[in-house]
């Protein structure tokens, strides 16, 4: 080893700082497929933490589809979507997420990524150049998910976009700023479902906002998605908007248990972020057997599956609602999959997570920067796949280890 190696020093000394202050983060690798049992090591798990909400990551229909695209295109796709990498799948599946949102945007388009991470970034950076430099205005949720900060980060470097954060469940404040906003292009960029504390944004009004100030409205629907919506088609469709200003971003490796996600929106705008969405002109495409299997997650979580798989959702929500009372930590008004318990210090965060892994239970500690200073937690998240039985297993441990751990701190 080289005795002058500052990079290395830096890097050692950084990784200690984050021990001292509890926020290291550690892998830790599960040996089965994704279900609401997970063996880790030598133990079996209770999972309550994945994103895998209608429980269709180990669908036999999708085990199934998969290896029948291996079978029909094989395991890579060869290129970028521009050069040779787009395939029917490719094609076939963009025809039907459009028509999944072509009820609340008129003259739908989609376009699939591999990750919501590209989706979002591609979607900003690249609505971003439509205007001058230093005309864009881009407004952004101060709870938004780390690809959207990016995102928005990457398109103020690039175009000189002024960016304003606000407050999604107080939106007087935006409004007043777009009122004097004399910018030609202005972008409110929010997530559908916030990730860390499961509440929704209020879509209908931000919709009305966006039509009153000329602004265009980004929606990251990463956790509603195949959730949300009487077939699943998400937060639009839940709130019943119609707008030609709205540009969707969707996740297909949460609800839809597979991979990748999608851009969709107005037909030009589609076709712009093909000219120049960097992300999508210079990645290799998906593998075409992720598209085709996509095809028939889709078809499931239309059908009368995908409705009982809802429903069973939705129970077990509401059974965490009426049952589910702390003396001391905190629960947030969710009425999603996403169930949050503040706790508050790193270090309660933590012991509480121990106390569950030593009980069986797979929900690690949430702490900063993914969440705000003050505000650590356990991220609960429900599939429909979990029983009530194992709803109400957990919430008889949580009580317990609730007097354990203590008050926040």
């Amino acid at each position: 080893m080289s005795a002058n190696f500052k990079a290395r020093d830096m890097a050692e000394q950084q990784i200690a700082n984050l021990d001292k202050q509890l926020l290291r983060r550690k892998l830790r690798t599960s040996e089965s497929p994704c279900d609401t049992k997970a063996r880790v090591g030598q133990r079996e798990l209770k999972a309550f933490c994945s994103n895998d909400y209608l429980g269709l990551a180990n669908h036999p229909e999708l085990v199934a589809a998969l290896a029948e695209g291996a079978r029909l295109y094989g395991v890579g796709s060869g290129a970028s979507h521009l050069i040779s990498g787009h395939s029917i799948a490719h094609d076939l599946l963009e025809k039907k997420l459009a028509a999944c949102e072509e009820k609340h945007i008129p003259n739908a388009r989609a376009l699939f990524f591999s990750t919501g991470y590209l989706a979002n970034i591609n979607a900003i950076t690249g609505i971003a150049r439509l205007a001058e430099q230093g005309e864009v205005s881009i407004y952004s949720a101060k709870l938004n998910h780390a690809s959207l900060i990016d995102g928005v980060r990457l398109a103020s470097a690039q175009t000189k976009a002024k960016v304003t954060l606000f407050d999604h469940q107080h939106l007087d404040l935006l409004e007043k700023s777009l009122a004097q906003d004399a910018h030609s292009l202005k972008l409110l960029v929010v997530d559908g479902v916030f990730s860390m504390d499961g509440d929704i944004a209020p879509i209908e009004k931000l919709v009305q906002i966006a039509e009153q100030y000329d602004a265009l409205l980004m929606v990251d629907d990463a956790h509603g998605f195949g959730v949300l919506g009487e077939h699943g088609h998400g937060l639009l469709e839940q709130a019943g908007v119609y707008s030609e200003r709205i540009i969707y971003v969707g996740t297909l490796g949460k609800a839809a248990g597979v991979s990748g996600a999608f851009i969709c929106a107005a037909a030009p705008f589609i076709e712009w972020l093909i000219q120049k969405g960097r992300p999508y002109i210079y990645s290799t495409a998906t593998p075409p057997a992720i598209a085709h299997t996509l095809i028939s997650s889709l078809e499931l979580i239309e059908g009368d599956e995908g409705i009982a798989r809802r429903k069973q959702l939705n129970q077990l929500i509401q059974i965490w609602r009426d049952e589910m009372i702390f003396q001391n930590w905190e629960k947030t008004p969710s009425s999603t999959p996403i169930q949050p318990v503040i706790l508050g210090s790193n270090a309660s965060a933590l012991a509480a997570a121990k106390l569950l892994d030593e009980a069986g239970y797979w929900i690690p500690a949430i702490r900063p920067p993914t969440v705000p200073v003050g505000s650590s937690r356990l991220r609960i998240t429900f599939s429909a796949n979990h029983t009530t039985n194992d709803l109400r297993d957990l919430i008889k441990t949580l009580k317990v280890i609730e007097q354990g751990v203590g008050n926040n701190s």
